[in-house]
């Protein structure tokens, strides 16, 4: 790590999270929201399951770049998001991330600070956005979950509202032939588990519910190493399930 590095790591780790400009993130998210009505047909589903209000972690897949600036353009209110560190220099994503205010965290080791920031977050009632699988998908899926969402969830009690993005990585090819391609964003019913300390082994399992949840609200192709699952079969199921009963009572 350069010396530059080490003394910006050492201000984060000094402030509880990064600061917010909510003035200046209004302007990025109406940027972004212009910027998706040229290039995209973009669909929202099942705003009704956010919570109207902090704390909560809201959890996503990461199939594309452009994944997280479209789904932030989604939520009613600011997320703060963890992001890789390496993308803190990146000359476009790097300055969308600092507008946004993310907490940066280093990938293969206990990010300690980035864990107390992300933990500060949720004690003072905001949101957390996280990709759960820790970076983006190399097979165009769903590819194993990380259990940093299940951890903080659990150690300061709070909701995890699921959320899939897809279509994107059609965004850029469409535009080379004029065309708008179809994105979908789409919002599942929080999930809720018991607060205080967990072992691994229900962290696991945990990370697992996130990830099926997840993959239920994907279409097949986006399914991943989840797509046969047994916490899928079943949440796909009870879903299909409760849309005939809701039919039958119409």
């Amino acid at each position: 790590m350069m010396p530059g590095e080490s003394m910006a790591r050492q201000d984060q780790s000094e402030r509880r999270y990064p600061p917010v400009n909510h003035r200046l993130y209004s302007v990025l998210v109406g940027a972004i929201r212009l910027l998706v009505r040229l290039l995209t047909r973009l669909r929202v589903e099942g705003l009704e399951n956010i919570p109207r209000q902090g704390p909560m972690i809201v959890v996503s897949n990461h199939l594309h770049h452009l994944d997280v600036p479209i789904m932030g353009t989604a939520l009613p209110f600011h997320a703060f998001a963890l992001a890789a560190e390496k993308y803190q220099k990146h000359l476009f994503f790097g300055t969308i991330l600092r507008m946004a205010s993310a907490i940066y965290i280093q990938r293969g080791e206990v990010d300690r600070q980035a864990l107390r920031q992300a933990s500060n977050v949720l004690e003072d009632g905001l949101v957390l956005a996280i990709a759960v699988e820790g970076t983006r998908s190399r097979s165009g899926a769903l590819s194993e979950g990380k259990m940093g969402a299940a951890y903080l969830a659990a150690r300061v009690d709070v909701p995890i509202v699921p959320v899939v993005t897809w279509g994107t990585e059609n965004i850029i090819p469409a535009w080379f032939r004029l065309r708008r391609a179809e994105v979908t964003v789409r919002f599942g019913q929080p999930l809720r588990f018991p607060a205080g300390r967990a072992r691994t082994a229900e962290l696991e399992a945990r990370t697992d519910e996130i990830m099926a949840t997840l993959a239920s609200l994907l279409p097949e192709a986006y399914r991943g190493v989840y797509s046969d699952h047994p916490l899928v079969q079943q949440k796909l199921a009870a879903s299909l399930a409760g849309s005939a009963s809701t039919s039958e009572h119409r």
